[in-house]
């Protein structure tokens, strides 16, 4: 039986971003120095398959603290922890590994340069997101607002509205982070924002790449965790971009076929923590089912690379 044609579009840059490398890579460094198990605070990345690999390896993944026992090492996940936690660790007196993104840290050292200068933080983002609580944690309860949406901006209550400052989470929408920033300046003027913009190179190349992407295609998909941010922004910016479907999935098996049927062009992506091979897993299935063309949309190249801390680089 013929197989119908189908053009492929595969979003380029997708998948892995430098973040998410460096935070996985220290996982398996950590077991290789100290042998298993070691101790990851909430998963590392959001992503099943990445945590499942892991936890295979001897990782042991755990909510809080408290879950972890004083002789083993810990790490604190990607998305950055409240500064209660380390301060918690070294108490204990625990060897621990802060695999935090440096472009999350970095949000971090904002806000506590703003509190220095005596200004309250209003911080853009997802409630009980880990980034969010990691971010709002490194100041005072009270010290750091949350706003979620426009909305929110005309609700919150400050302590003083000329002296504000305001952060991001780093995998926001870009197009709606602009609008919430457009109602902070214009309720607050005064108010001070990041000398560059919070969401990071990785979120906003592979929203530009899907923008590109959308258009030629009847249906999408964002190969991706459902707790992860910057892979549900990729669906979102999909749809908002002219693409009829746009669905996320964790795996191939989690295709709606049925969803897909009469499709002739078909976009595929992937959130930052989603691995290569799971993106080659989706195409395989759609080679299954079609007469496939595959096509690059490439808007950005990515050559960004962050070091892992030296602890793990010293010998044991």
């Amino acid at each position: 039986m013929t197989k119908p044609p189908l053009m492929l579009y595969l979003a380029a840059p997708r998948g892995f971003c430098a973040g998410v490398d460096r935070a996985i890579k220290i996982v398996e460094m950590a077991l290789e120095k100290w042998g298993a198990p070691v101790f990851v605070r909430h998963e590392i990345v959001h992503n099943k398959f990445v945590v499942d690999g892991l936890r295979d390896k001897g990782a042991v993944f755990v909510e809080t603290l408290d879950d972890c026992p004083d002789d083993r090492p810990v790490i604190f996940s990607a998305h950055g922890v409240p500064k209660a936690v380390p301060a918690a660790a070294a108490k204990r007196e625990m060897i621990y590994v802060d695999a935090t993104c440096p472009l999350v840290s970095k949000v971090h050292i904002e806000a506590a340069r703003h509190a220095e200068n005596g200004l309250q933080m209003i911080m853009i983002g997802h409630a009980g997101h880990p980034e969010t609580v990691g971010t709002m944690g490194q100041l005072p309860e009270g010290e750091v607002l949350l706003v979620e949406t426009v909305a929110d901006v005309a609700e919150v209550t400050v302590r003083d509205p000329e002296r504000l400052a305001f952060v991001t989470q780093t995998t926001l929408s870009v197009d709606d982070t602009i609008d919430i920033v457009t109602a902070l300046k214009a309720r607050f003027p005064a108010i001070i924002g990041p000398h560059k913009e919070d969401i990071c190179y990785a979120t906003t190349n592979r929203q530009e790449a899907v923008k590109a992407m959308a258009p030629k295609c009847d249906a999408m998909l964002v190969v991706g965790a459902p707790n992860s941010s910057n892979s549900k922004r990729l669906v979102e910016v999909g749809t908002k971009a002219g693409c009829g479907y746009s669905q996320l999935v964790q795996r191939a098996k989690d295709i709606d076929w049925r969803a897909l049927d009469g499709i002739s062009s078909m976009g595929i992506t992937a959130g930052a923590s989603a691995p290569e091979v799971l993106i080659d897993e989706v195409i395989d299935a759609f080679r299954d089912r079609f007469d496939v063309t595959v096509e690059m949309v490439e808007t950005a190249v990515e050559n960004v690379e962050f070091k892992v801390p030296r602890a793990l680089r010293e010998p044991a």
